[in-house]
C-alpha cells in the first residue's frame, strides 16, 4: 500500500463516497477507510440477515422460518432517488453507483374510498385513470402539459404565471383542479409532507412535479425499448 495520500476518506457512507469519487476523478491520490467489513456506514445494506443480529446485537441467531441469511438485504436507511435528479447525476459522476444497486419503483398509490390507486404522473395515465372523473381527467392533463412545457428560463412557456409570485394555490385554480387532484399532486408527484407549498412560489412544485413525470416517462420508455429488443 502506498505510505502518502492527498487525501484520507474514513468511512464508506454515502457523503464519504461521493466527497471521495469526487476527489477521485479530479485527480486526487485517496485512500478510503472503513472500520466496518462492508461498504455504506449507516446508509449501507446489511447481508445475509445473520451479520444484521450481529450489528445490531440481537440474541441467538435468525428462525429457521425467515429462510436463509443469504436470501435477505436490509437497508439500514432505505433511499427513495429521483432517476433524472441532481444527486443520481452526482452519483454517477463520481462513479460511486459501483457499489450502488438501483431499483425502479413501479410508481406512487393512494387509498381512497377502500381502493388503492396508482397515482398518474403522465398524460396517458391521466386519462386512463379510474382515480378521477371524465372532466377531472382532462383539466388534470392539461395541467401536466402546462407541467411538462414549463421552462422557468423561457417566459413564454408562463401562460400568465409569475413563477416567483404566483402561488401554486393559484395555479391549481387557473386550472380547476379539485381537492382530491390538488392532494395527490402535492403529495405524491411534488413529495411535500404538508400543505405549506400552496401559498408559496409555484416554481419549485411545478419544477418537483416535472422531475416526478420525468421518471415516468423513462420508464416507459426502457419498458418500450425492452419489448423491441426481446
Amino acid at each position: 500500500m502506498n505510505e502518502e495520500y492527498d487525501v484520507i476518506v474514513l468511512g464508506t457512507g454515502l457523503t464519504e463516497c461521493i466527497l471521495s469519487g469526487i476527489m477521485s476523478v479530479n485527480g486526487k491520490k485517496v485512500l478510503h477507510m472503513d472500520q466496518n467489513p462492508y461498504y455504506g456506514g449507516e446508509s449501507a445494506s446489511i447481508t445475509p440477515l445473520e451479520d444484521l443480529y450481529k450489528r445490531f446485537k440481537l440474541p441467538g441467531q435468525p428462525p429457521a422460518s425467515m429462510g436463509r441469511g443469504r436470501d435477505w438485504n436490509v437497508d439500514l436507511i432505505p433511499k427513495f432517488l429521483m432517476a433524472n435528479g441532481q444527486l443520481v447525476k452526482m452519483l454517477l459522476f463520481t462513479e460511486v453507483t459501483r457499489y450502488m444497486d438501483f431499483k425502479v419503483i413501479e410508481g406512487s398509490f393512494v387509498y381512497k374510498g377502500g381502493k388503492i390507486y396508482k397515482v398518474p404522473s403522465t398524460e396517458a395515465e391521466a386519462l386512463a385513470s379510474s382515480l378521477m372523473g371524465l372532466f377531472e381527467k382532462r383539466r388534470f392533463r392539461k395541467f401536466l402539459v402546462y407541467v411538462a412545457n414549463f421552462d422557468e428560463k423561457d417566459p413564454r412557456t408562463f401562460e400568465g404565471v409569475d413563477p416567483k409570485k404566483t402561488s401554486m394555490r393559484d395555479v391549481y385554480k387557473k386550472f380547476d383542479l379539485g381537492q382530491d387532484v390538488i392532494d395527490f399532486t402535492g403529495h405524491s408527484l411534488a413529495l411535500y409532507r404538508t400543505d405549506d407549498y400552496l401559498d408559496q412560489p409555484c416554481c419549485e412544485t411545478i419544477n418537483r412535479i416535472k422531475l416526478y413525470s420525468e421518471q415516468s416517462v423513462t420508464k416507459h420508455l426502457k419498458g418500450h425499448c425492452k419489448d423491441v429488443e426481446t
